[in-house]
């Protein structure tokens, strides 16, 4: 188990743990912090420094004799591969140990076409952002489905959009092509991990929202993924939208929140008014560019994803909802619909300080979420202390 800093037995990844803010430290700061003898600290940091994971430089400040060596976190040392699949398209990414990309790639796909098509074009596509690819210059693998996944496993769990997905060995798949750890999770969980982690760290209990061809809801409760007792949480576009009794979601169940406020439902109702839309794309393009029917659709749409936001709300009182996804590239109109049933429909106490805003990773947040995924695990106590042995 990582200890906290100031346990007299700090590990190497609490040691780690410590250089990863940003500040690099000499031996006596990290022993001044942790409460490690200095023998001590000098062999976790040899460890560390053995595994390329911290760098030494004799940059400090002098106190008479030569300037002490500094550590610092080593970001480059490794590599994540990150890809964030939807419905349509994956975004497949390259970043290091610190979440940033070094390479960004879209890949048009149908998730329909099952795993054994969509994984192979993964692999594909990061063997060609990385020509040499090394599993010794890899940390590891995230990837995000657009459905429910058993993370302890990594399978997809019944999924209701992803024929040929359930139960299927998504990490032994792609780890027996990579060599290296696999992580899956749900999209929108992954979603929630980018935004919270790149963009509102201080942020503790959170709903982020992705509205795009499907629906889905990432929480983060007290600063960490909740993903509920078999990795369901948050799927909000099945849950039931109030007057949509009769409309037909393509989970086979009817009155669902997707099959009135998803991307395709919208294309849909905007064909019926005369108003050519195919995709969630079509429909935010048609709004930006001033479409009066497309703003129309799309604020209603908000009004009915904040009806069932509303009972979160008083469920669970965030203090920020994000929502992002190809719809709410629409813009300002999608969020005044989701506003205005938030606010009108929960307590005050549970709305005085919410905020409601757009995402601000933007189309990068999913791989950004996978990318932490991965380093939040390769670099535990548990992972990175047993490999120091």
């Amino acid at each position: 188990m990582d200890r906290a800093p100031g346990s007299a037995t700090a590990s190497p990844a609490a040691i780690l743990r410590l250089l990863r803010d940003g500040r690099p430290r000499t031996r006596a700061d990290i022993a001044a912090e942790t409460g490690l003898a200095r023998s001590a600290v000098r062999t976790r940091l040899d460890a560390l420094l053995g595994a390329g994971l911290v760098t030494e430089g004799a940059n400090g400040q002098s106190t008479g004799g030569r300037p002490a060596d500094l550590f610092a976190f080593n970001a480059g040392a490794r590599s994540v591969l990150a890809a964030d699949v939807g419905a349509t398209r994956a975004r497949v990414a390259v970043t290091d140990l610190d979440g940033r990309l070094s390479a960004v790639e879209e890949v048009p796909l149908d998730i329909a076409d099952g795993p054994t098509a969509v994984l192979p074009l993964l692999v594909k596509t990061w063997r060609g952002m990385l020509p040499d690819l090394d599993p010794a210059t890899l940390a590891g693998v995230g990837i995000g489905l657009p459905g429910p996944v058993e993370h302890s496993t990594g399978k997809p769990n019944n999924p209701p959009i992803m024929p040929g997905w359930d139960g299927f060995d998504v990490p032994a798949a792609v780890g027996a092509e990579l060599g290296v750890p696999v992580l899956v999770d749900n999209e929108v969980n992954l979603m929630a991990l980018g935004e919270h982690t790149r963009c509102f760290p201080d942020a503790r209990h959170v709903i982020v929202v992705k509205m795009a061809t499907g629906i889905g809801a990432g929480f983060i409760s007290n600063g960490v993924l909740h993903r509920g007792a078999a990795g369901a949480a948050g799927d909000l576009g099945h849950v039931h939208a109030p007057g949509a009794d009769d409309v037909l979601c393509r989970c086979g169940n009817t009155g669902c929140l997707e099959a009135v406020a998803g991307g395709p439902a919208l294309a849909s109702t905007l064909r019926s008014r005369g108003v050519e839309a195919r995709t969630a794309a079509d429909v935010a393009r048609l709004v930006r560019e001033g479409n009066a029917e497309a703003g129309r659709v799309v604020r209603q749409a908000g009004r009915e994803v904040g009806e069932v936001l509303a009972a979160c709300v008083s469920m669970f009182n965030p203090s920020l909802i994000v929502v992002g996804g190809l719809v709410a590239q629409s813009g300002e109109m999608l969020l005044a619909g989701v506003r205005e049933s938030v606010y009108r429909r929960s307590l005050p106490l549970a709305t005085q300080d919410l905020r409601i805003v757009t995402s601000k990773a933007g189309t990068e947040a999913g791989v950004l979420g996978a990318a932490v995924m991965v380093v939040e695990h390769v670099l535990s106590a548990e992972v990175l202390d047993r490999r120091l042995a």
